[in-house]
């Protein structure tokens, strides 16, 4: 199958999406970049916490890979349910059930017994968050022209990395001093005061799709009929097994390898992932300014994420022979170049799949992408438990960066938005 695509202008809205969804407000996508900062905070927590789990509950390292991947198990999966729940019902609400979730689902951690209850726990906090980026794709494809999607997308990927970044300094030095338990529990309630404002803000704003438009959905099969969803896909995957390999286990590394304290690596390993929170809404507002300047969305879009991909692959596997000093200096820069993959990584399903399918499109490409968090996890586990350092995993996430940048720049074709109303051709 090949793809095609209308010669329109990329702000060009079907007028039905166009007349309920009058763009998206400022406040509107700051929202949605603190719910993917308390997202990853709630996901993220329990990387910070896996030092002391894994003497708690006396696993090995093979165990705590699994207990780190088991998240993805359901979260991938679950992108699909999600996509078609953004495009059949209001987001506001698919949003706020999916926060609600994941809310109680970190609670009820806290006060887990055992390594069984923790597993199923993750499972449910996994099915919530899938909520978050297939309904993001929706509004920002309805309400946020291709000059300005960019900055869009790097608030909302800031607040992705501002995540991990908060959680990793007030949730290591909290859990230093009250204990990984009641900051689980405490993170669980504090997520759920997103909502009010949240449906304030989204009264009115996010209407359930009209019969015939739902009749009229582009459904997964289409998506996968165009070529262009399998090399996404597969970017996707590829970016995010060296980025999942930081999330999750830097902070045991920091500890375990580096020999650094609880406290010591909060502050260290948020040094790391402000980067990447730097780095994403300064990318997107370039690549907006160079969109603004008459450059093809194309060939910034793909730029950017082969130079993103291009500064992981040189740094990551310096980082495991390297002096402490250079491995964190190496460690952050490779964080700052993510700012440069991320935000493209969530504009590109919003350009090809549009109004009609970019909430299904990135629920398919983020399916696909965390996957790469089950596998990087759990491999990295194996290749530590059996080689007893960190210079096969760091290797491993390099070489994926390298794959990355080949499938973003040739499996993904012409990045403009798919005319769904013109059939595909065979080729």
């Amino acid at each position: 199958m090949s793809e095609t695509a209308a010669p329109v202008l990329p702000q060009s809205l079907p007028s039905a999406g166009a007349r309920r969804a009058a763009g998206v407000s400022t406040y509107v996508v700051l929202l949605l970049a603190l719910a993917v900062l308390i997202n990853y905070i709630d996901r993220g927590n329990l990387s910070i916490a896996a030092p002391r789990i894994q003497d708690e509950l006396r696993l090995s390292s093979a165990q705590l890979g699994l207990l780190l991947s088991v998240f993805f198990w359901s979260y991938a999966p679950a992108q699909l349910l999600c996509g078609w729940l953004a495009h059949r019902y209001p987001v506001r609400n698919v949003l706020a059930l999916g926060l609600t979730v994941w809310s109680l689902a970190t609670v009820l951690s806290g006060l887990a017994t055992g390594l069984g209850m923790l597993l199923a726990l993750r499972l449910l906090l996994g099915l919530g968050e899938s909520a978050f980026y297939p309904c993001n794709a929706r509004l920002l494809a309805e309400g946020s022209p291709e000059h300005r999607r960019g900055g869009a997308n790097g608030l909302v990927v800031a607040g992705q990395a501002l995540g991990p970044t908060l959680g990793t300094l007030f949730g290591g030095l909290l859990m230093a001093h009250f204990g990984w338990r009641a900051v689980f529990v405490g993170l669980g309630v504090g997520s759920l005061l997103w909502l009010p404002p949240w449906l304030r803000a989204t009264r009115g704003a996010s209407a359930p799709p009209r019969a015939s438009e739902v009749s009229a959905g582009i459904s997964y099969r289409r998506i996968l009929g165009q070529p262009s969803s399998w090399g996404s896909s597969a970017g996707s995957f590829l970016s995010f097994y060296g980025y999942y390999f930081l999330i999750t286990w830097l902070p045991t590394y920091l500890v375990k390898a580096r020999g650094f304290t609880l406290s010591e690596m909060a502050r260290l390993g948020a040094l790391i992932y402000l980067m990447h929170a730097l780095s994403s809404p300064l990318v997107g507002w370039l690549s907006d300014r160079l969109i603004r300047g008459g450059a093809s969305v194309e060939r910034v879009r793909k730029s950017m994420l082969v130079i993103g991909s291009a500064g992981v692959a040189f740094t990551l596997p310096l980082c495991a022979r390297a002096p402490t000093g250079s491995c964190i200096a190496l460690l952050t820069l490779a964080a700052f170049a993510y700012g440069f993959v991320t935000p493209q990584i969530f504009a590109i399903p919003q350009t090809l799949g549009g109004v009609r399918a970019a909430g299904k499109w990135m629920a398919l490409q983020n399916m696909v992408g965390n996957f790469a968090g089950v596998a990087a996890p759990w491999i990295t586990g194996i290749l530590v438990d059996r080689t007893g350092q960190y210079t096969l995993a760091f290797a491993c996430a390099s070489a994926s960066a390298v794959l990355a940048a080949l499938a973003w720049a040739l499996g993904v074709r012409r990045l403009v938005p798919i005319d769904w109303d013109r059939p595909a051709t065979a080729g």
